[in-house]
């Protein structure tokens, strides 16, 4: 069994996709229906940046969906033929969605836009802050985050694999965490250069704002069933997808359960499709897994040939 899986934020760079639109027509019309759907040169800013600009999280997140988009659209595949599952980290969990037929491209764009600039308002600018720990398990990562919290949010965003747990919350919170990680049994404490605290409590304005938003678009029954992030179970029914999403702003992102869940329901191989970050992960997750990544067309067309 196959499962595609879609990166989140931080796999954005200057460059993305500008190759694969000039040699694939299909890529093209992912990057204008993008463009139009946002009124916006969305993909002028992923070719040439500048580079802050296309960090920011209301460009980076439909960025990134877009370029995942257009490798998938480039391989021309119908998705039930090919993977039996699919799964996205955070924002990823949109093109996994979009990839599926749960989203049109286009409402898909305005959303991740809409997400990314709430989640950018949601907490003042240097109010907020994030962390990965390495070298911790979840039960390390929560017992560091609740030791440094003292009345504070700071709670666990992404248990991403075994050795690798991001933890989010108030600036200060997160630098007592980064001081007493290493005393605590974690290897090493890195902050995150974001630009909000993901995924954790303080991201509430932004759960009800796509909430509100979520409420007037249609969510269809995805073609395969997409791993959520906040049970790290399969999911295809539209009502529940669509609570999930809401909660998927302030909730953990469960990602080493998902791919573990997708080992045990007989996965054994997963392309990531738009990035090579998740890669490594699952490889972590699951050491006997066979993993892919397609991001240039020269991946596309070595895995159409490896599908065929």
């Amino acid at each position: 069994m196959r499962a595609f899986i879609f990166p989140g934020q931080g796999s954005q760079s200057v460059g993305m996709g500008a190759a694969l639109a000039d040699a694939s027509r299909a890529a093209k019309d992912v990057f204008d229906e993008v463009d139009d759907a946002l009124g916006q040169n969305l993909t002028r800013l992923m070719r040439e940046g500048p580079d802050e600009e296309l960090k920011l999280t209301e460009n980076a997140q439909p960025a990134i969906m877009a370029h995942s988009i257009a490798v998938l659209r480039t391989m021309a595949v119908r998705l039930p033929e090919v993977a039996d599952f699919v799964a996205g980290h955070s924002l990823g969990e949109y093109s996994a969605l979009c990839a599926a037929g749960s989203f049109d491209l286009a409402t898909t764009a305005k959303l991740l836009k809409l997400r990314g600039r709430a989640m950018q308002q949601a907490v003042p600018v240097g109010e907020g802050a994030m962390a990965a720990l390495l070298g911790a398990d979840l039960a390390l990562a929560q017992k560091i985050a609740e030791a440094a919290a003292q009345g504070q949010v700071c709670t666990v965003a992404n248990d991403n694999d075994p050795s690798q747990v991001v933890i989010s919350g108030h600036k200060a919170a997160i630098d007592r965490a980064i001081e007493m990680a290493k005393e605590m049994g974690a290897k090493r404490a890195i902050p995150l250069p974001v630009s909000a605290p993901f995924h954790c409590p303080l991201m509430q304005p932004a759960a009800e704002a796509m909430r509100d938003a979520l409420s007037y678009v249609v969510v269809a029954e995805p073609a395969v069933p997409v791993f959520a992030n906040v049970t790290a179970e399969p999911e295809s029914d539209p009502d529940t997808i669509r609570n999930q999403l809401v909660e998927q702003v302030t909730g953990m992102v469960r990602w080493r359960e998902s791919v573990a869940n997708m080992v045990e329901a007989g996965v054994h191989e997963f392309v990531e499709v738009g990035g090579k970050v998740l890669g490594s992960m699952v490889k972590r997750i699951a050491p006997d897994a066979q993993v892919t990544s397609v991001v240039t067309i020269e991946d596309v067309e070595a895995l159409a040939k490896e599908i065929a």
